[in-house]
């Protein structure tokens, strides 16, 4: 009898990652479907990330996440890229086909389904992102495809914040302006759309939180944070407390990973499943 023992590996490069819960949730999908696949969550250096892509080709993985820091830098070792992560210049999936390096973006299109599952779709509206790097970019590009009137993006680095707003205005019908991140700086009346694009708040710095000035913030804005662990971050507490409502990280944690989880397998993925399984991971039901 000829048994294969060996699983199909699948894994998140990222520095740092130990609070990450995406392979426990990629691995109840696994088990739910009876794939034999493992989801390996790696600690990876930025100095070390090219040898860290080199070695996903020697160990036959099927494919890898990327997390901070490592989304735009990795564009370079890569075969090819989808077309919006082309756009995006940031890549958050890798699919290994034939040892050929295939980049794909899912976030922006999981945070863009995070929003229309909460009722809340960009279309016709005035945003305002928090960071320039590759999760801002991913969520800037995705809600101006989608129809958003206009952007403003505020970050530290201004040629970097400038470089992404040339880029929404070439290649979307979207309005779009960049702000030097000055502390305590107030948000632009208009913005409907709040977005804490930042890592700014994730574990273990759980207290810290966006500086701005949260006294701009009111009712009739939707402040929502990429940040995952914990769930209810500061920026949001503080968002709510100034009567914004509020949409934490995990939903567009969640079906991205269902949208990693169908390019590595070709199975739709169990989202129910997926979602239930991040809820209890933080304790909430």
């Amino acid at each position: 009898m000829s048994t294969n023992y060996r699983a199909a590996l699948t894994g998140l490069l990222g520095y740092p990652v130990d609070e990450n819960p995406t392979g426990r949730v990629m691995e109840a999908a696994y088990q739910a479907l009876g794939l034999s696949y493992r989801y390996i969550t790696m600690l990876v250096r930025p100095e070390d990330l090219q040898a860290a892509v080199l070695g996903l080709r020697a160990m036959n993985y099927r494919g890898v996440n990327l997390t901070i820091p490592h989304k735009v830098a990795v564009v370079p070792m890569l075969d090819s890229l989808s077309e919006a992560a082309a756009i995006i210049g940031a890549v958050n999936n890798i699919t290994l086909t034939d040892s050929r390096l295939h980049g794909e973006n899912t976030d922006g299109k999981g945070f863009l389904r995070s929003l229309r599952q909460q009722g809340q779709d960009p279309a016709g509206k005035r945003l305002t992102i928090l960071g320039a790097g590759g999760a801002a970019r991913a969520i800037a590009v995705e809600c101006a495809l989608a129809g958003a009137r206009h952007l403003t993006l505020i970050n530290r680095t201004q040629q970097r914040g400038e470089e992404l707003r040339d880029l929404i205005r070439q290649r979307t019908q979207a309005g779009c302006d960049a702000l030097p991140w000055v502390p305590g700086m107030a948000i632009p009346g208009d913005s409907q759309l709040l977005v804490n694009a930042t890592s700014i708040g994730l574990y273990p710095d759980t207290q810290a939180r966006p500086d701005i000035d949260y006294r701009s913030l009111g009712p009739g804005m939707v402040a929502c944070d990429v940040v995952f662990n914990p769930p209810d971050t500061a920026f949001l507490r503080a968002a709510a407390g100034q009567g914004a409502a509020t949409i934490n990280g995990l939903g567009m944690l969640v079906n991205q990973a269902a949208v990693n989880f169908t390019l590595w397998t070709g199975q739709e993925a169990p989202e129910q499943l997926m979602a239930d399984t991040l809820r209890k991971e933080f304790g909430l039901g």
